[in-house]
């Protein structure tokens, strides 16, 4: 089952306040006033400052929402880590289970057997949790049996700054193959929505050029193209 990500929401004009949140900062402007004459060359450099500086705290003032599936909750688990975040998720304790769905890691969809061992537990796995739910055992108790590769969805909100350090972390080479894919195909969509805000970023091989990882993958990414194609 295929990753699918949509922005579903955004802060508008999202360079604009960072650039006016870092002016109130820099200056003697006003609340009142600080969009007046924030042009595209004063907003380019106010944007440029605090990514030299590292003074990451306007970006706070603009957010981003997404809308997942198709990620397990292997895949939730790692992202609600992440606690400067907002995140809603289908409930498996509400919602009853009747589609046997389950993530299947590449390792396994690569090996035939494996692949054959893995979907005759999936189907089994189900087929216990049907029984139990018709034995009248609450969805909320029958769901214990299902796998933690059940397929999930999930809505997130991140701001700005926490979504650079998301990427910093999660789309590292070390970092899990579906988290990792999850980064990617967010970092694509708020680079379109905000590309001011997000020139660049990812792990530190790419934004700083070096690895700063204590166990280094020794295959760092050549480009921010090679980081963000599959």
């Amino acid at each position: 089952m295929a990753i699918v990500l949509k922005l579903i929401a955004f802060t508008p004009n999202a360079a604009n306040v960072v650039a006016a949140s870092a002016k109130l900062c820099y200056s003697p402007s006003g609340a009142a006033d600080i969009l007046e004459g924030l042009d595209s060359k004063k907003i380019e450099s106010f944007l440029k400052m605090l990514n030299e500086t590292g003074h990451m705290s306007p970006f706070e003032h603009v957010s981003y929402t997404f809308a997942i599936e198709g990620i397990s909750r292997v895949a939730t688990h790692q992202l609600v880590r992440h606690r400067l975040a907002s995140y809603s998720q289908q409930s498996q304790r509400y919602v009853e289970m009747n589609v046997p769905s389950c993530i299947v890691p590449p390792s396994i969809l690569e090996n035939e057997y494996a692949l054959e061992i893995f979907q005759k537990q999936v189907d089994f796995t189900w087929e216990c949790y049907k029984k139990l739910v018709l034995l009248g055992i609450a969805k909320e108790d029958a769901r214990f049996i299902l796998p933690h590769g059940a397929e999930s969805r999930i809505v997130v909100t991140m701001n700005a700054r926490e979504l650079h350090l998301f990427f910093s972390l999660r789309l590292c080479k070390r970092a899990q193959w579906e988290i990792r894919e999850v980064a990617r195909q967010m970092f694509m969509l708020v680079r379109k929505a905000s590309p001011e805000l997000f020139v660049t970023g990812g792990p530190s091989c790419i934004v700083n050029g070096t690895c700063e990882e204590a166990h280094p993958c020794g295959d760092p990414y050549s480009s921010l193209e090679n980081m963000l194609s599959k």
